[in-house]
């Protein structure tokens, strides 16, 4: 929040806010990210060791870097939390954008002087393939991104990563924009990498995957997102989304299977 901003009547209130985006060979989405939080005090870049310009791009931006070896989402977003001085949090992906009109409404909430809230939910829209996904279950797709610092953090999840806070929240209304998937091999090196990492969190769960999990899951998977919740007035990419959703289930199960085998094994041959 840029200082000195006026809450109006009763004199200057100064709020600090950090932006924490975590980053590996982003330099194609970074750019576009960084612009839209050009407004905030302090940016931290959280690097797992990227070998593109992601870190040149960074810093010309005057965005602080944090160099981690990768442990998975969650904690990766806590190393940049930990190293952020702000009052406030904000946490958003490289491939994500803030809009000017949601820069406006945060702005304006961390502002109020009765504001007991400790976390927001932000609103947030996909594009995938071209299109802004707007049903199926993946509009309005609420996220915690925006939270007091010391007031919450992130788990542990390797994926699919959450904030934890201990007090209120609010839902803002207008929406943070994902840039995921401009096309499918996007969505295909995403869906390798985010299955296997939610296999493994599965796994070390204890968590077991047999017929009907991957069989039964993924079929729920599409008539829930495709009918159920409306993924079929997405037209064509709603369809593609739908199936290739199921996939996903179907993927992290098979990839779940695989590992308490692989497991079993190991632990069968050092009894042995």
């Amino acid at each position: 929040m840029p200082a000195g901003a006026n809450a109006g009547g009763g004199g200057e209130i100064v709020i600090k806010l950090s932006v924490v985006i975590i980053v590996r060979n982003e330099e194609k989405n970074l750019p576009r990210c960084l612009d839209s939080v050009k407004w905030v005090d302090e940016i931290i870049v959280v690097d797992s060791g990227s070998v593109d310009k992601t870190v040149q791009i960074a810093q010309e931006h005057g965005a602080r870097i944090v160099k981690v070896e990768w442990c998975g989402f969650g904690a990766s977003k806590q190393a940049g939390v930990d190293a952020a001085t702000g009052e406030w949090i904000l946490s958003i992906d490289a491939d994500e954008v803030i809009p000017d009109i949601l820069t406006d409404e945060i702005k304006a909430e961390l502002l109020k002087s009765d504001n007991e809230a400790v976390g927001y939910y932000i609103p947030r829209t996909t594009q995938f393939l071209g299109r802004w996904i707007r049903h199926g279950g993946w509009y309005p797709d609420y996220v915690l991104r925006l939270f007091r610092r010391g007031s919450g953090g992130f788990d542990s999840a390797l994926v699919h990563e959450t904030v934890k806070v201990n007090g209120p929240t609010v839902k803002l209304k207008n929406a943070l924009e994902h840039y995921s998937y401009p096309d499918l091999d996007s969505y295909f090196n995403k869906l390798n990498r985010y299955t296997t990492l939610a296999a493994q969190d599965l796994h070390r769960q204890g968590c077991t995957a047999g017929l009907f999990k991957i069989l039964i899951n993924p079929v729920a998977k599409f008539l829930k997102q495709y009918c159920l919740r409306g993924g079929w007035l997405d037209g064509l990419e709603g369809l593609i989304l739908a199936l290739l959703s199921a996939g996903y289930v179907m993927t992290k199960y098979a990839k779940l299977r695989d590992l308490n085998r692989r497991a079993a094994e190991e632990g069968h041959e050092r009894s042995t």
